[in-house]
């Protein structure tokens, strides 16, 4: 369904790299919201054990937006490989779900 309502998760480096992008999306009306979390990682790149700060954005916006969503992210991200994934909202409130389509159609 192209107009699900979705969450999607991006992993960045940095706050600022995270304000970047998420002032992107919004004024591009890629995403409805674009929430920012400071979070610790470890992971597995280049055959090593990593451990780094980071910051994970919740951004809310419509299947139907993923693909230019993904381009923009890509577009401006510093990672090679970034963390961009979708995660469909099954159940919310109607009016924040017209809130959400509104914003980004």
């Amino acid at each position: 369904m192209s107009d699900q309502a979705i969450v999607v998760l991006c992993a960045v480096g940095s706050r600022d790299e995270a304000a970047g992008i998420a002032h992107a999306l919004i004024e591009q009306r890629l995403a409805a919201c674009v929430q920012m979390t400071p979070v610790e990682s470890w992971y597995r790149w280049d055959g090593a054990v990593q451990h780094e700060p980071e910051a994970v954005l919740h951004i809310k916006t419509m299947r139907s937006r993923f693909a230019q969503l993904c381009e923009t992210i890509e577009a401006l991200h510093s990672y090679d490989v970034p963390e961009i994934v979708a995660l469909p909202i099954t159940d919310a409130s109607p009016r924040y779900l017209n809130w959400v389509r509104q914003s980004v159609g």
